[in-house]
């Protein structure tokens, strides 16, 4: 399998811990609205479509796993073969995708107010939640399914 199909799927299953640890959060009342949840809604509602809660859920759901998977495509295509390098790195880009997403494109959309203005806990857990995403996903990209796959 190819390090970018590889990648794409290790994002979907890396968006797994970190979805439980945003429905956890909110089951504890950290973080308010969910920023998936925001995201959907506004770009459905901007092209004027209007559908139900549960489509809009289930919208939010399939956009989010398919955020996930894109994400863990470009990160298949350079992370390091290595675990002891993909690890850290894997957290780096975690933080990154949350820092590019809350301060930059969500706030610039007008989706969600900048990091730095939003509520403190929902942004810790997003912050931890990207955290786990990075690790997961870099622990699940270096797996291989057979010897043959190592040159990919």
């Amino acid at each position: 399998m190819n390090r970018v199909l590889r990648g794409a799927l290790a994002g979907v299953v890396a968006t797994v811990p970190m979805s439980a640890l945003m429905m956890g959060a909110k089951r504890f009342g950290l973080v308010g609205g969910m920023p998936p949840e925001k995201i959907t809604a506004h770009f459905l509602e901007s092209s004027g479509i209007h559908p139900t809660e549960t489509q809009q859920d289930a919208a939010a759901t399939v956009l989010h796993f398919g955020f996930g998977s894109a994400a863990g495509a470009v990160f298949g295509a350079v992370a390091p073969r290595r675990l002891i390098a993909r690890v850290p790195l894997g957290m780096a880009y975690g933080a990154a995708i949350w820092g590019v997403s809350y301060m930059g494109w969500i706030p610039a959309f007008g989706i969600m107010p900048h990091a730095a203005r939003d509520r403190r806990d929902r942004q810790m857990v997003m912050l931890a939640a990207h955290l786990v995403y990075g690790t997961a996903l870099a622990l699940m990209v270096g797996r291989r399914a057979s010897p043959a796959d190592e040159g990919s």
